[in-house]
């Protein structure tokens, strides 16, 4: 039902796009402003904003990212937690009545690839594809929490979900653009990655991965946004709001992930033609998991649903830089790296310290 209710509603907004499309002729009166910020470094956003620009009718674009974010301690709400502190929360699966085995460290590599094409001056088509490389380090205490038994680590490995995505144009002048990104995540990653444990009991067996470990999410789920973006001669700022939905309640492991909706505001600066500096802050909320699945029941923090979601604020500061001449014409390299201003975790949950990414894309 929520997939026919996404799909009317996509429907309609093609409709009403098309007669917005034919009423704003008069976006083609700055068409030669626009031709000239396409080959500026400013025309783009940050490289860790997604769909955030249109291409012109018959125009592709490639792209690869890279994305590593670093996570280390554990957070409650606004308050840090000590392994101590967390091994005093209790346990809600089978096994002992606290938690035994605390996480201390995450890192996640993200490989996106990525594809551009707009069939028309009104309409971008966009489709992206991840492979993720996950592992997260921890320490196992024994039953009674009264001696480390060791460390350990796990990985996860393999390709994510895939999303595709339409950038529709609602406005455009010589100043400003809006448009609206309606997209799907098709559940290609995934949710069955499993890995060998060390068990408060001392021994080790290979069991199902949390929920943070897995690939993919398992449900088809909506990409919602919008975007805006202004310049002038040497200033750029843009705002894009973004979601990610599931329209199913459940996977075929029985559980969703939470709603999470994000708002990014940008400012940057151009040097020159072939480069150009920003800021962008990042607002994001997200639920909790609904559902669990039976086959994660480990005693540690991220085997339960409950701790997963929150509030974040980030600070991003980034470079593009844009080839104008001979065989790197029209290719790009960006690069920005974020920082944590605050969080307010549904925890237990270990906290990002920070993410870099560096990206290139390449129109033609």
């Amino acid at each position: 039902m929520r997939i026919r209710i996404f799909l009317m509603t996509a429907g309609l907004m093609a409709c009403t796009t098309i007669n917005t499309a034919q009423a704003c002729e008069i976006c083609n009166q700055s068409e030669s402003q626009t031709n000239e910020m396409h080959f500026k470094a400013s025309s783009h956003a940050p490289i860790g904003v997604m769909g955030d620009h249109r291409h012109k009718a018959g125009e592709w674009m490639l792209s690869y990212r890279f994305k590593h974010m670093e996570m280390a301690g554990n957070r409650d709400g606004t308050d840090d937690l000590s392994v101590a502190d967390v091994l005093t929360y209790a346990n809600p699966n089978p096994g002992p009545a606290n938690l035994r085995v605390v996480p201390t460290k995450m890192g996640m590599d993200m490989h996106m690839f990525g594809a551009m094409y707009a069939p028309t001056d009104w309409l971008t088509l966009m489709a992206m594809g991840m492979y993720m490389d996950k592992d997260m380090d921890h320490i196992t205490y024994n039953m009674p929490a009264t001696a480390e038994l060791g460390r350990f680590t796990t990985r996860a490995k393999g390709w994510g979900d895939t999303s595709f995505t339409g950038l529709v144009r609602l406005y455009e002048d010589g100043t400003h653009k809006l448009h609206l990104n309606a997209g799907v995540s098709v559940p290609t990653g995934s949710i069955k990655e499993e890995d060998e444990v060390l068990t408060p009991m001392n021994t080790r067996t290979t069991l199902r991965l949390p929920y943070a470990m897995q690939l993919g999410t398992g449900t088809y789920d909506a990409l919602p946004g919008v975007t805006y973006s202004g310049h002038d001669e040497k200033w750029i700022w843009g705002a894009q709001y973004s979601a990610r939905i599931p329209l199913e309640d459940e996977n075929d492991q029985g559980y969703a992930w939470g709603n999470k909706h994000s708002v990014s505001a940008w400012a940057g600066y151009e040097w020159a033609p072939w480069i150009s500096t920003s800021a962008r802050l990042t607002g994001t909320r997200q639920g909790k998991i609904k559902g669990s699945d039976s086959q994660i029941a480990a005693p540690v923090q991220t085997a339960d649903p409950e701790n997963y979601g929150g509030r974040a604020l980030d600070l991003g500061l980034g470079v593009n830089l844009l080839g104008t001449r001979g065989a790197l014409k029209g290719q790009r390299v960006a690069f920005e790296i974020e920082a944590p201003l605050y969080r307010d975790l549904n925890g237990p949950q270990l906290e990002t310290d920070w993410t870099a990414t560096v990206g290139w894309q390449y129109a033609f």
